[in-house]
């Protein structure tokens, strides 16, 4: 699924593609938790309720991984990210963004904290990124889908 087509390439190589535009992670304690089913995995956080308020209703982000080969949820410094001291500061377009990223990946930067998940990786498999405010999330899967889940009516 893709929302926004805005790819910005960096001089290092790096092609950074947003792929939300009406929503967002709550910027303060959006509480991002993953789950594997199958081989797909479940990123779940809270909405940005004061950007977009139509996700007032909404308790909760999921969206889902199809065929995740690994993924990685690890802490993040948000200060550190507008310092530049993060593995894509300078160069991804903006904090607190979804995106799918292509070339040069950077990964000698990343901590060796990834989850290998059953699903063989293939070259059909796209890297995703989802900067939390202390969390980033990444995984190598071949799409992705967004759900929304509502609140009950006797909440």
């Amino acid at each position: 699924m893709t929302l926004f087509r805005r790819r910005k390439r960096t001089a290092a190589g790096t092609t950074f593609r947003k792929l939300n535009t009406d929503w967002n992670a709550q910027p303060n304690a959006p509480n991002p938790t993953v789950r594997v089913e199958g081989n797909d995995l479940v990123l779940g956080f809270i909405p940005n309720s004061y950007v977009f308020p139509e996700y007032a209703i909404v308790n909760l982000i999921e969206l889902v991984f199809t065929d995740c080969a690994r993924y990685r949820l690890g802490l993040t410094n948000d200060e550190g990210w507008y310092r530049g001291q993060c593995r894509f500061s300078k160069l991804a377009p903006g904090w607190g963004e979804f995106y799918q990223v292509e070339g040069d990946l950077r990964l000698s930067k990343v901590p060796d904290e990834w989850t290998e998940l059953p699903a063989e990786q293939t070259a059909k498999h796209r890297h995703y990124l989802f900067y939390f405010r202390d969390h980033t999330f990444e995984c190598d899967a071949t799409g992705w889908t967004k759900h929304n889940i509502c609140r009950d009516s006797e909440s």
